[in-house]
């Protein structure tokens, strides 16, 4: 009998076995929990079907229908991997793709230059304000940045280093600086500087921890009086002390609330701030930034400041060498706007149109490398300058670089 009911659990296990079996390099499990394989990723899409009938028939898509469209191609883009099909996120895809193309693009002719890099800017901004308005978290401004360093030095090395005008030293400072620039953008990735809920950590004591520091603290006090008193105060639990501060600042109703964090069941310290995007609060947040796909806060902000001025000076000199090559006996200004018979020849196309894409790129990062060196120097943070504006208790100064906020803050802690 007893060898019966031992076969019995086998059996089982046998039955169980369909069930855990490990997934190949193109199997996945799906949003529905349903294992599904990479091949079949055009099949059973009504959303799609439906979006294109309509399309064709010259119909309106509603926007309902897009995003579920966009949820299931998201979900189903998928590369081999040894524990199953990985998900690779969308918006990494288009600048490695757009990016090239564009630029080669542009380089055929002065015009389509000129059109190319000024709707480059335009699409950028749009595709910001529409993922700044969802609240959601996009790859595309890391991946446009990663891709887009990578694709000026391997052009560098292309067209402009084998005419003879670079020298190895000025290529090593120039490929010192790209390292560089990827070891400061990886030390800003970082923690910018979470704020943790205190309860989480306390509940991670084990039970048998928590009875013997209250044991402990029961025998020290035994025999002295007031001996229950204490014993009563070491038994109290992580939300009672959690509670101490609350009946503290409970005379101050208004800052209670303003520091209060419902998300984060937390009282925030100064200058703390939650991050709609990122969903937690991060201790004296600046801002969150697209471009490393993070906050900018108090763990962080030395590494985003090292990060900006690296890659002014690499891009600067990246810039001019490249100049110095195409356009010669000229300076780098002149160059950059008079250089005569540069679009005859391809590669020297390619190489200016790669240089005004630089050229704006530079801009860009030297406007928020700018604000941010004013923010320092006034002590404030550039959410506490936007907050100011939008409460109308703020003044623009030197035709709006500078915000004074009318708040006195303590010493900045940035160096």
């Amino acid at each position: 009998m007893t060898q019966k009911g031992s076969m019995k659990p086998v059996k089982k296990n046998k039955a169980e076995e369909p069930e855990l079996e490990p997934l190949c390099c193109c199997e996945y499990i799906d949003r529905n929990g349903e294992k599904n394989h990479v091949a079949a990723c055009l099949c059973d899409c009504q959303d799609l079907d439906e979006g294109c009938d309509r399309w064709i028939t010259g119909k309106s898509v509603p926007p309902e229908t897009c995003e579920r469209i966009m949820d299931t191609i998201s979900d189903r883009l998928r590369i081999p991997g040894l524990r199953g099909a990985q998900k690779v996120n969308i918006s990494i895809l288009p600048p490695l793709i757009l990016l090239p193309v564009f630029l080669r693009v542009a380089s055929w002719h002065f015009l389509l230059g000129v059109v190319v890099l000024t709707s480059l800017p335009v699409l950028a901004l749009w595709y910001y304000y529409l993922t700044h308005r969802r609240k959601e978290q996009t790859l595309f401004f890391l991946s446009l940045g990663l891709f887009s360093l990578g694709y000026m030095y391997y052009v560098f090395l292309q067209e402009v280093v084998p005419k003879g005008r670079v020298g190895p030293t000025q290529l090593a400072l120039l490929t010192c600086g790209l390292f560089l620039i990827l070891l400061a953008l990886y030390r800003a990735k970082k923690n910018p500087g979470y704020l943790r809920n205190p309860a989480s950590s306390d509940r991670s004591l084990g039970s048998s921890q928590t009875e013997s520091l209250s044991r402990d603290g029961q025998e020290k006090t035994r025999g002295l009086p007031g001996a229950e008193s204490a014993g009563s105060l070491s038994n109290r639990t992580p939300k009672d002390d959690l509670k101490g501060p609350c009946r503290v600042s409970a005379g101050s109703p208004a800052k209670v609330k303003e520091d209060w964090c419902a998300k984060c069941q937390l009282v925030r310290p100064a200058r703390a701030w939650h991050c709609r995007i990122c969903g937690i609060c991060v201790r004296r947040m600046d801002h969150h930034c697209v471009w490393i796909n993070s906050c900018v806060g108090e763990s962080n902000h030395q590494a985003f400041i090292l990060a900006l001025s690296i890659f002014l000076l690499t891009s600067v000199y990246g810039i001019t060498l490249t100049l110095d090559t195409i356009c010669r006996d000229r300076s780098v200004f002149t160059a950059l706007f008079y250089c005569p018979g540069v679009y005859a020849d391809y590669s020297s196309a390619l190489s200016f149109t790669c240089v005004w894409y630089s050229v704006i790129i530079t801009a860009g990062m030297a406007y928020i490398f700018l604000i941010q060196l004013i923010n320092i120097s006034y002590n404030v943070t550039e959410r506490e300058v936007q907050q100011a504006l939008r409460q109308k208790t703020g003044r623009r100064l030197l035709y709006g670089l500078i915000v004074d906020t009318g708040q006195l803050l303590g010493s900045y802690t940035f160096l």
